[in-house]
């Protein structure tokens, strides 16, 4: 079972993200602050979980969080900032909608940017590790996951209500085929640099919009 708080009397705020790794899409990050001694047995790092147990256990948390909420930084932003400055700034605006305002803050990996001057632990695959993160991991996943494929039903042909936006086959072959849309990031390398099976110049890529 996970561990319930990394303080003894702190608030404390679990933070994670998601959406990273994506060509597509917005990063989306979410906080939650659990109750003190909270036990679940089944709440654990989202990718540890089917969707069906993620969609499941959300009704969880968000019956029981002293306060939780989700925030979405989108593609045009971060080719504007970063994929690393976008995923510190989702979690601030995840942070800035909280009801309940957090002593200290466990973050997910092992960076952030300080948050209004709160203390913080940045701990390397916490949504393994602790409640409060894991609970943020399914938050952000699985509003990030609805979002995608309600994208995809727009934007047909790249597979996003399967891969949600990762690099897969599936997902390249459509933007070779159907060129970019707006939900893109631009500053991500879209396709590989070199076509795999063929030694030629990558195509074109025509931009939808």
């Amino acid at each position: 079972m996970l561990k319930s708080s990394f303080t003894k009397d702190l608030v404390e705020a679990g933070c994670d993200e998601v959406g990273r790794g994506c060509l597509a899409g917005p990063v989306v990050a979410a906080a939650v602050i659990l109750p003190k001694k909270y036990r679940h047995r089944v709440l654990n790092d989202s990718k540890q979980l089917s969707k069906e147990e993620r969609l499941e256990i959300r009704k969880v948390i968000v019956r029981d969080a002293l306060s939780w909420a989700v925030a979405e930084v989108s593609s045009a932003e971060i080719d504007e900032i970063n994929i690393l400055n976008a995923s510190f700034r989702a979690m601030h605006l995840a942070l800035d909608q909280l009801k309940v305002r957090p002593d200290f803050l466990l973050i997910d990996g092992n960076r952030f940017t300080p948050y209004n001057g709160l203390p913080f632990e940045c701990i390397i695959k916490g949504d393994g590790r602790y409640l409060s993160i894991a609970a943020a991991s399914i938050l952000a996943k699985t509003y990030r996951d609805d979002l995608m494929e309600r994208n995809a039903i727009q934007f047909p042909g790249y597979g996003w209500e399967t891969n949600v936006g990762y690099p897969t086959p599936e997902h390249r072959d459509g933007i070779k085929k159907l060129g970019i849309t707006p939900f893109h990031r631009r500053s991500f390398q879209l396709l590989p640099s070199q076509l795999e099976l063929f030694d030629e110049e990558l195509p074109e890529v025509p931009i939808i919009t």
